[in-house]
């Protein structure tokens, strides 16, 4: 009897190893290997690697908007939920020593210019991100905590470019030095 949730578990096989090892590093039998089912039941779910691809994507991004509600709510104030929000994340980078990193940044690095729709569909979800934490950003603006001199879209771009950054150093160094630095550095620039 086949099992129902075949194309779940491609889908959660993919957005380990493609988080772990990148997309061209990846191929589909090593997905199907990995899932425990036939190569052929890969193509019964998906048109190419590159929609499973953005499935595996969506995925991912679904757990980031879930640390993104940290940046919502909370008796805390915003500067002090956006400074946890990084923190958290650079946490996650600690807890996995490093790798693999940020799989939106790896896969903005790797492919954007190999995959329109994967191209696409980052540029989205980049924006969706920024304005998650732009309201943060605004909201501590109006507490007075950081610059209003500063255009918060363009400050949460910085912050999430920067961090990206830093990501993408701390898995070079397999260390917490950049991530550190980003934080100390990036949130002194807010300041008012």
């Amino acid at each position: 009897m086949p099992r129902p949730s075949v194309k779940e578990d491609i889908v959660a096989a993919a957005r380990t190893l493609l988080h772990e090892r990148g997309f061209n590093s990846t191929g589909v039998q090593d997905i199907t290997d990995a899932a425990g089912v036939p190569k052929g039941s890969f193509y019964n779910h998906f048109d190419s690697k590159e929609a499973l691809g953005v499935e595996a994507l969506e995925r991912y991004w679904q757990s980031v908007m879930v640390s993104l509600e940290t940046l919502k709510h909370g008796d805390a104030p915003a500067l002090t939920r956006l400074k946890a929000y990084f923190h958290g994340l650079n946490e996650i980078a600690r807890k996995n020593r490093y790798r693999p990193g940020c799989m939106i940044g790896n896969f903005g690095s790797e492919i954007s210019d190999q995959s329109p729709l994967m191209r696409d569909w980052l540029a989205e979800t980049l924006k969706k991100w920024t304005r998650s934490i732009e309201d943060c950003v605004r909201a501590a603006q109006k507490e007075g905590s950081v610059r209003r001199d500063l255009d918060a879209r363009m400050a949460a771009a910085f912050l999430l470019n920067s961090w990206e950054g830093a990501v993408l150093r701390s898995k070079v160094d397999r260390n917490a030095s950049a991530l550190e630095a980003f934080e100390k550095v990036a949130f002194a620039a807010l300041l008012s």
